[in-house]
């Protein structure tokens, strides 16, 4: 095992590597990397989770961000083939490359196989979004968020509940709460997204993505808008019942616009699910478009983290399509706008007509876009400053 030194406090420029492979991840880095690369050299990993064009490839323009230094190509497969294929891809790159410090953003196969990899080589690990917990094992993304945090030197809390949970399990040293990355990119592109112009232009890229007769019909408060990607709503009774929540908002009378993860599309086709009529399905979209349908749509239906948070920040009722989440305080900051309802059909419907009723959400929606002023939480600047600064040796 090669032992690495930890790095110099500030003022010595570290070498940083960081380990990407989704779409969600690439957004953390776009905020990230501008302050990061600034001050210090920086090494681009992309495992190639997210692989192809539609789910990662057209974020690298749209996002400003450099192409990767290494590209594993490692996509698809189970858990355990896809983190074991890129553990055996990262050694090697991080024995050539030497850096200071890896870092991973998340809780995906790729956080845990970059975490693993460099731990393994005595590399000291950086782990964005540090401490989150949704206290549900069976969730993939819980098991991976904990071995991170347990191999991590830093663990960059995005939360006051991120905190308090590595506090709980006994990581204290080398905590930093940093705020969110994601809000600092939403708050530097949301005066992109306010206007009526902005929804024009979202209706043109659902026409591209293949919806062609919305272009021009997007009205604000006069759609749902939808992802569906967590590995527990692919399976085949959780796939008839959010399909049945999705019906019954579109009976209702609402445009029921689904963005469809390919992931999904292929566990709807496997388990033979027909997604009821007046649901819209389109390919998975830019990052402005997604969030200019967030911030004009009546109301988001998710099981994405990052989605609910973003319509937290926005204003925008929100339905969470899991049994639990673990940002607690976008939750408890909405006011009762952003719910948790599972895949109950009659509470989401309860709680869709309550929060987003028909009647009135087009006042509401041109109300909120009208006085959005999104503030960048800083993450980026502390994220920096918590690498520029020396953690206690042996503190992991």
């Amino acid at each position: 095992m090669l032992q690495r030194p930890l790095p110099a406090p500030s003022g010595r420029k570290m070498k940083v590597a960081s380990v990407i492979g989704t779409r969600p991840q690439l957004i953390k880095a776009a905020a990230l990397l501008p302050t990061l690369c600034a001050r210090h050299q920086h090494v681009f990993i992309d495992t190639g989770q997210h692989w192809d064009e539609r789910m990662a490839g057209t974020f690298f323009k749209e996002l400003g961000l450099p192409q990767p230094d290494h590209q594993l190509g490692i996509g698809g497969g189970g858990h355990a083939a896809q983190t074991g294929r890129m553990l055996v891809a990262l050694e090697p790159v991080l024995n050539g490359e030497r850096p200071d410090a890896v870092l991973v953003y998340g809780d995906t196969n790729s956080t845990l196989a970059g975490s693993l990899a460099a731990a393994k080589l005595g590399i000291p690990v950086a782990h964005v979004e540090a401490g989150l917990r949704s206290f549900d094992r069976r969730m993939p993304e819980e098991i991976n968020r904990v071995v991170a945090d347990h191999l991590a030197t830093w663990c960059l809390a995005p939360t006051p509940a991120g905190v308090a949970n590595l506090a709980a399990e006994g990581i204290i040293a080398g905590v930093h709460e940093t705020g969110d990355l994601m809000q600092d990119l939403a708050a530097r592109v949301v005066a992109e997204v306010r206007g009526f112009e902005a929804l024009l232009q979202a209706g043109i890229a659902l026409a591209a993505a293949g919806a062609p007769d919305l272009a021009g019909r997007l009205r604000p408060g006069g759609f749902v808008f939808v992802t569906i990607h967590r590995a527990e709503n692919r399976e085949p009774p959780a796939l008839a019942a959010w399909s049945a929540i999705l019906g019954d908002a579109a009976r209702s009378g609402r445009l029921v616009i689904l963005a469809l993860h390919p992931g999904t599309r292929v566990a709807l086709e496997a388990a033979r699910v027909v997604l009821p009529a007046g649901i819209r399905v389109v390919e998975p979209l830019g990052y402005r478009t997604s969030l200019t349908l967030q911030l004009h749509a009546a109301a988001v239906l998710t099981d994405s983290g990052g989605i609910q948070r973003e319509a937290a920040w926005l204003g925008t009722p929100c339905l969470v399509l899991r049994s639990s989440t673990e940002w607690v305080e976008a939750i408890a900051a909405s006011a009762g706008q952003v719910v948790v309802v599972g895949l109950d059909r009659v509470r989401a419907a309860s709680e869709l007509a309550r929060i987003a009723p028909a009647a009135t959400s087009e006042m509401l929606s041109r109300a909120r876009a009208e006085a959005l002023d999104l503030r960048p939480a800083g993450a980026a600047q502390r994220i920096v400053e918590a690498l520029e600064a020396r953690p206690v040796p042996g503190s992991r």
